[in-house]
């Protein structure tokens, strides 16, 4: 009987203990704030909170503290819980908590409040507080970067943010869960806000730029400023902007020309038109004045820009074509401006891999081609192209007289080519005939230069005649046939 009673005690304490710690309570303080506003960044996104709680013994060992935030609006109706602390690991009285923001944070009036698992509890929500994830924070181009913009009178003028823009751009566009607000100049320090929305409708002249809306904290993520003018008659001035400035480096590829908006464009070069040059935009890589004429619809407008291509100057001391005898050579010499220059040389398209610098002597007839490329600074290249020609010899020495000929033109067996004993000083005498025994050639003076036109030739093959008499009063005779 003593020991049952023993064992019921027993039993009555472990009921009432276990009783004890399931009612068990603590108390949550209002979080404190370690800032002012949180304006994150993929750079920045660390923040801190400070808490009492009491009794710290109430804890138990599985409890785990977490950061509830709110809407912007300060409601926790759908609350979001943005961090958990691991079991046990809070256990002492003020306790810090750090914690980062979700990338679609963006509103003026957060709170936070913290709860625990064991026992559970809430504290009361803190301090309201701004807070934005900047998820594009860098500037960006509205008008294709043209600084001006015109509209007709009566009319109106499309702002728009550029997406993607030109050159490294990094359009807001591409982050849909962005607000913009655009505003208009009143000063060269102050501005109005006009509107919200990636375009604005101007009809009043102004200055005009778009911020991404991170309220009150402040961001990069801005637009450069377009002044915006009405014309009511006549022309007005259409701005031009280059994607890589008035002087750029043809080896980042062409750099991209934009005008204001209108109905319709065209493009010239130093005065030339481009005819496929129609668009607002326009690549090129060339130097040169550009010029655009742009239709706003009862007005037009025009604008003008001067491009640099800033590759280098070169030059090269002989010609396209280039004639030498067998057995002599020809020496190339370029000339340059470039930074550190590289020479390649080519025949037939065929690296000549033991030529380097900035000569060659050249001893083989073909197609040659030098490319220089400058190797620091404004990295580009510049080919020059030529030819060398074996030299032509109108009186080669030949053994017989030929009695077929091709005149087509190939520089083969053109023309009658005759000893050199019987040609132009050697007092010989040359007749031909036709096969109508008509003269069609007598000379003492022969230049192997027969027939010196097509002669009406309109057979396939037609026949002539040739007598050749020496001052020795040798003479030879035979038939010339001529192939077309």
């Amino acid at each position: 009987m003593y020991t049952n009673n023993k064992l019921y005690f027993l039993l009555y304490f472990l009921i009432l203990f276990s009783q004890e710690k399931v009612n068990s309570q603590i108390v949550i303080g209002t979080p404190n704030l370690g800032f002012s506003q949180a304006c994150a960044s993929s750079n920045f996104n660390t923040y801190s909170t400070t808490f009492v709680f009491s009794p710290e013994n109430e804890l138990n060992a599985s409890n785990q503290f977490s950061i509830e935030l709110s809407d912007a609006f300060g409601d926790f109706s759908n609350g979001n819980i943005i961090y958990t602390s691991n079991a046990g690991t809070v256990i002492n009285s003020p306790a810090t908590l750090n914690f980062s923001l979700p990338n679609t944070t963006a509103g003026e009036s957060y709170r936070i409040r913290i709860k625990s698992s064991a026992p559970a509890a809430t504290s009361s929500p803190s301090a309201t507080f701004a807070a934005y994830y900047k998820i594009q924070d860098a500037p960006f181009t509205i008008n294709n970067l043209v600084s001006t913009g015109v509209y007709c009178a009566g009319g109106s003028y499309l702002l728009t943010i550029d997406n993607p823009g030109t050159g490294n751009n990094d359009s807001p566009l591409n982050y849909p869960e962005l607000i913009f607000k655009w505003y208009k100049e009143t000063s060269s320090t102050t501005s109005v806000f006009v509107s919200d929305g990636p375009s604005l409708t101007v009809n009043q002249e102004g200055t005009y730029f778009v911020e991404t809306n991170y309220g009150t904290c402040t961001s990069n993520s801005f637009s450069n400023r377009v002044t915006i003018s009405s014309v009511s008659s006549g022309e007005a001035d259409a701005g031009i902007s280059s994607s890589l400035g008035n002087i750029f480096c043809p080896d980042q590829g062409p750099t991209t020309l934009s005008t204001i908006g209108g109905n319709s464009y065209q493009w010239f070069k130093d005065g030339i038109i481009i005819p496929e040059a129609v668009n607002q935009m326009f690549e090129t890589i060339e130097s040169g004045t550009y010029t655009v004429q742009v239709n706003l619809g009862s007005c037009s407008a025009s604008g003008a820009i001067v491009l640099q291509s800033q590759i280098f100057e070169g030059s090269i001391n002989v010609d396209e074509t280039n004639i030498i005898e067998a057995g002599d050579s020809l020496t190339i010499v370029v000339s340059n401006t470039a930074n550190t220059p590289e020479f390649e040389w080519y025949l037939e398209d065929i690296l000549i891999s033991s030529a380097t610098e900035d000569n060659f002597e050249a001893t083989a007839f073909g197609n040659y081609k030098v490319v220089i490329t400058e190797t620091s600074g404004c990295i580009a290249s510049r080919t020059f192209l030529f030819e060398i020609v074996e030299a032509f010899d109108p009186f080669p020495e030949v053994e017989k007289i030929p009695n077929l000929i091709s005149p087509n033109g190939d520089a083969i067996n053109d023309t009658w080519i005759i000893p050199v004993k019987y040609v132009t000083g050697t007092n010989t005498k040359v007749m031909i005939l036709n096969n109508r025994g008509i003269v069609v050639l007598e000379t003492n003076d022969y230049l192997n230069n027969f027939p010196e036109n097509n002669l009406n030739l309109t057979s396939i093959n037609q026949v002539f005649y040739y007598i050749i008499t020496t001052p020795e009063n040798e003479v030879l005779k035979g038939s010339i046939t001529i192939i077309k």
